[in-house]
């Protein structure tokens, strides 16, 4: 079958088309024959191996353990392992194909991939193969920075610096969903456009204002941009809310290249024994509950995947190149 091949670490350049094997199911997994995947910015660490620290996750140190990168789906179900009981052949799905940790490749760049039966969800009729794509990745990280790390409630204040992007306008169509009582989104001021669309309330220019100056307080505060220190935001955490960092590495610029930004992460939660705005790790929704649940919001209408292009299997290059120049306007879909 037609496959994006990642042989070696590096640019994004370096990615071909080539032909693979087929792969076979395991007993607990779905075979999908992919109609859509997307690009993100954990497939951009893997591809390029950046920081070094992250190939300690499971992709391989010296080059990758698999060929295939991709981790987002949208496709029908071509066959199931032995021990499969929710899904079957015919049967339109999306979701992840990785278990676990997102930064390795998982195949979904490909014609064909193999995925975990909790890592997929039945597909909504109304919602089309390339909407369902844009889904996978950042919608489940949103509901787990919200739900599982912000442990939002309903009626909970929530600002989300990076409000734009894949992830957080994600955070911030669930914040409204699930009933916050006021969603600020911050971005740059050409971008404030999908802000809005994602349901905030209000919208800050950080280019023109300094929302941590501002006297209001937020019982969440989600730093996808994590381009300032905690110190700073500290002043606009309503006492008993929670400040999460999401950790974004803004496709190696400036970043550390051993280690990114998982150093001042370790350093909140090391801080999070004693500084209260810094919640401790707790419950993990599992993911086939989280799937379930973003899958009925999908077809509530409440969350609405948001597309930028689609480009062909063989120009993942020029996909990617537009990832990380920061143009996308949504999710960025490849299409086998």
């Amino acid at each position: 079958m037609r496959a994006v091949l990642h042989d070696r670490y590096g640019p994004v350049d370096l990615l071909r088309l080539g032909e693979v094997p087929e792969p076979e199911p395991s007993p607990d997994e779905v075979l999908v024959r992919v109609a859509a995947t997307s690009v993100h910015v954990d497939v951009w660490h893997t591809v390029t191996g950046l920081p070094y620290a992250l190939r300690l996750m499971g992709n391989g140190v010296r080059a990758p353990r698999r060929r295939v990168p991709g981790t987002d789906v949208a496709g029908t179900v071509e066959a199931v392992g032995e021990a499969v009981t929710r899904f079957r052949p015919g049967q339109r799905v999306w979701g992840e194909t990785v278990r676990g940790i997102q930064w390795r490749n998982g195949g979904a760049w490909a014609e064909l991939v193999a995925a975990p039966e909790d890592g997929l969800v039945a597909c909504d009729d109304a919602l089309d193969d390339t909407a369902a794509a844009a889904l996978g990745t950042p919608a489940v990280l949103a509901y787990d920075v919200l739900v599982d790390q912000a442990r939002f409630r309903a009626g909970d204040s929530v600002l989300v610096n990076g409000a734009a992007g894949a992830l957080g306008g994600y955070v911030v169509q669930l914040a409204r969903a699930l009933g916050a009582s006021r969603v600020v989104g911050v971005d740059a001021g050409d971008r404030l456009d999908l802000v809005r669309a994602a349901g905030a309330d209000v919208t800050v220019d950080y280019r023109a204002e300094d929302v941590t100056r501002r006297l209001e307080r937020y019982d969440v505060v989600v730093d996808v941009a994590s381009t300032r220190p905690f110190r700073e935001w500290r002043p606009v955490v309503a006492d008993g809310g929670r400040y999460i960092r999401v950790g974004h590495d803004h496709y190696g610029r400036g970043m550390n290249r051993i280690t990114g930004s998982m150093g001042p992460i370790l350093g909140l939660l090391a801080a999070s024994l004693v500084v209260p705005e810094l919640p401790r790790p707790g419950r993990t929704t599992p993911r086939r509950e989280r799937l379930d649940r973003l899958a009925a919001l999908v077809a509530e209408g409440r969350l609405r995947p948001v597309v930028d292009r689609t480009y062909p299997l063989a120009d993942v290059v020029p996909a990617m190149q537009r990832l990380q120049e920061g143009r996308a306007r949504g999710r960025i879909v490849l299409v086998p």
